[in-house]
């Protein structure tokens, strides 16, 4: 059974907007985690990944846990410290 949905027509709100820039520091982490992880793909066909590709993975991964911990700190007021 398909089910037809209507098109989205109105204009992303404020509090939208607000949320999307909370959580970016989180959403760019993770894009740089895939950057990295593309990369070490694309290492393998020139001879495989260096160190500083794995150092690259190894810091955005490190990004991506402190944007989490942060994010949830400001969403969360009893464990903001």
């Amino acid at each position: 059974m398909r089910t037809h949905l209507a098109p989205v027509t109105a204009e992303p709100t404020a509090a939208d907007l607000a949320a999307i820039d909370a959580e970016w520091p989180l959403i760019e982490a993770e894009l740089d985690v895939l950057d990295a992880e593309i990369t070490l793909i694309y290492a393998d066909d020139h001879g495989g990944p260096t160190s500083l590709d794995w150092r690259r993975l190894r810091r955005a991964e490190a990004r991506v846990t402190r944007a989490a911990a942060d994010s949830a700190a400001r969403t969360d007021p009893r464990r903001a410290a």
